[in-house]
């Protein structure tokens, strides 16, 4: 991970900054000159088709892969992150949506695990099963207890712990992939209240999503990737679902846009 020394003027609460991100794989050109800002306390929904790039800028971001071209700016400072190691250090969590958790060990052995407490050469068990109250406290966090195995917990309390686990290390942006898929109504709610306290703590985080009304409930800006590309971006009080849809799949005449010009001037509804 190489930093230079000289701040750069990126605007008052940006966090991190890419400029003219662009990723290769081949012969295919997987992102464009992208271009994005995440501010602290803000919650960044990046969306997009199958096949946008997103997933390669969240990996790209992370210290997964290295772009070819253009700059990272963190806290003012270009850096190039060469692993996620590097991303983790430099104060990027990324929490994917496999969660990566070992279902036979409880919350605690989770939270702590490869970076366990120690107190005179032993683990130091009751001081990490204090600190994982402590953050699940500060989360609102609804976990029954941190001594049961994670494989008895729900969906949204899984996703919980594995958000703490990111947060352990102090993060100044969090990225969150696809953290509502396969969830059920009562844990997407659980799982959005948690997003808004992230922001809440004055994090950046960044949501990628496919759900739209997941979005537009947490999401104070939206940007849309299609095919690699920057294709619109967003405030989330301005934007309207037949926009949104239009900006991801590049047309104004999609059925849903469609659908909504009928409404909108009388016509036959569907």
């Amino acid at each position: 991970m190489t930093v230079t020394p000289a701040p750069l003027d990126v605007g008052a609460g940006t966090v991190l900054r890419l400029e003219g991100i662009s990723k290769r794989f081949g012969a295919v050109q997987a992102l464009k000159n992208i271009e994005l800002d995440v501010r602290a306390g803000e919650v960044l929904a990046l969306v997009g088709d199958n096949g946008a790039g997103k997933s390669t800028l969240v990996k790209t971001i992370a210290g997964v892969y290295t772009a070819d071209d253009g700059t990272m700016v963190f806290d003012g400072r270009p850096v190039r992150v060469g692993s996620p190691a590097e991303a983790q250090q430099l104060g990027i969590a990324t929490v994917f949506q496999d969660l990566a958790l070992c279902d036979n060990l409880d919350v605690v052995a989770n939270l702590y695990l490869g970076r366990e407490l120690e107190k005179a050469g032993a683990l130091d068990e009751v001081e990490m099963e204090r600190q994982s109250w402590e953050l699940l406290r500060q989360l609102s966090a609804k976990i029954p207890s941190v001594r049961i195995p994670v494989a008895a917990l729900s969906g949204g309390q899984r996703q919980t712990v594995a958000i703490a686990r990111s947060l352990l290390g102090k993060p100044k942006v969090v990225m969150l992939d696809e953290p509502t898929a396969a969830l059920g109504v009562a844990q997407t709610a659980e799982v959005l209240n948690l997003i808004e306290r992230l922001r809440e703590t004055g994090l950046g985080v960044i949501l990628i999503s496919h759900n739209m009304a997941d979005v537009q409930a947490v999401a104070d800006r939206i940007v849309v990737l299609r095919l690699g590309r920057n294709a619109a971006e967003f405030r989330v009080e301005e934007a309207t679902t037949e926009e949104l849809v239009a900006a991801i799949t590049g047309a104004s005449d999609n059925v849903v846009a469609a659908r909504a010009e009928r409404r909108s001037t009388g016509g036959t509804h569907d």
